[in-house]
């Protein structure tokens, strides 16, 4: 049995990174909501964030600067992809997997191809310790904590007490209603499309400095955003954040008496559980 200390800094590694999977996801979960398309392109965006973040911090020192221009760019390719490929094809749930794993591959070659195959971090932009009573913490990862709980607490926001909230659960409810009202339903749908991308991008902007940017990390991000949107259910907000937390601190406390690769087992074996016992979730799907 381990001493406090090591079980008090598990919990609290579990809830880091658990707010940080959940602001990843949610994006994922939101597209499935209101645009009902199963991205598989969705961890590219992540990757994408860290990749030009690394690019922006190395080519100008500045942080907060990556912080602002990787989650844009992200956001404007994300536009276009929904532009040249989802809206042609109509938003119909199939062919957008397809073609959305069709944009994970191009994306992944050419990152691939500019990037480098090597994985690349840059330090933290402070290096400041917060002491607990049996450890010290990095004040870099309280602060991504605190800045993934509070854009996650902004997102709910938006969807529950803003009139663009009420427009995305309109259209997500009754697409051909909210046509009949005058909601323009393809513009929300690139709206919802681009904040998805940008949500993945700004959490991968976040994990650089402590997970190094590589071109295929997309792929473990999507791996957990099936796992997590299947326990918190998809298209719930609530859902999400909640099972990524038990994600975050499963996968610490299990790597901490055991291995993290027996957490991951544990995870897809708590999947199948679920999906024999409640086929929705733990939570309904409903976006916010």
């Amino acid at each position: 049995m381990p001493s406090p200390g090591p079980l008090a800094l598990a919990l609290l590694d579990g809830t880091t990174s658990g707010l940080v999977l959940a602001l990843t996801v949610a994006g994922f979960s939101l597209s499935f909501g209101i645009l009902r398309i199963v991205n598989v392109a969705h961890g590219e965006f992540f990757m994408l964030g860290a990749v030009l973040a690394w690019t922006v911090v190395t080519a100008t020192g500045s942080f907060p600067l990556a912080l602002l221009l990787a989650p844009a760019a992200v956001m404007a390719l994300a536009v276009a992809v929904d532009r040249l490929v989802l809206r042609p094809l109509r938003y119909a749930a199939q062919p957008t997997v397809v073609a959305t794993l069709g944009v994970l591959y191009v994306l992944q070659q050419l990152t691939l191809l500019l990037y480098g195959p090597e994985a690349r971090g840059v330090a933290a932009p402070f290096g400041a310790t917060v002491e607990f009573p049996w450890f010290g913490y990095s004040g870099y990862k309280l602060a991504v904590a605190g800045l993934s709980a509070a854009l996650l607490a902004g997102l709910g926001a938006l969807l529950r007490r803003t009139d663009l909230g009420l427009v995305m659960r309109a259209t997500q409810q009754d697409p051909e209603m909210a046509v009949a009202l005058g909601v323009p339903v393809e513009r929300v749908y690139t709206m919802v499309f681009a904040l998805s991308a940008g949500m993945a991008a700004v959490a991968g902007v976040l994990v650089m400095p402590v997970q190094q940017a590589h071109y295929l990390m997309g792929l473990d991000t999507l791996l957990l955003s099936f796992v997590v949107v299947i326990l918190g259910g998809l298209g719930s907000l609530g859902g999400t954040v909640a099972a990524s937390l038990l994600v975050g601190w499963m996968d610490s406390l299990v790597s901490l008496f055991f291995t993290p690769t027996l957490a991951r087992i544990f995870a897809t074996l708590m999947v199948a559980l679920v999906l024999v016992v409640r086929r929705d979730g733990l939570w309904t799907g409903r976006v916010g």
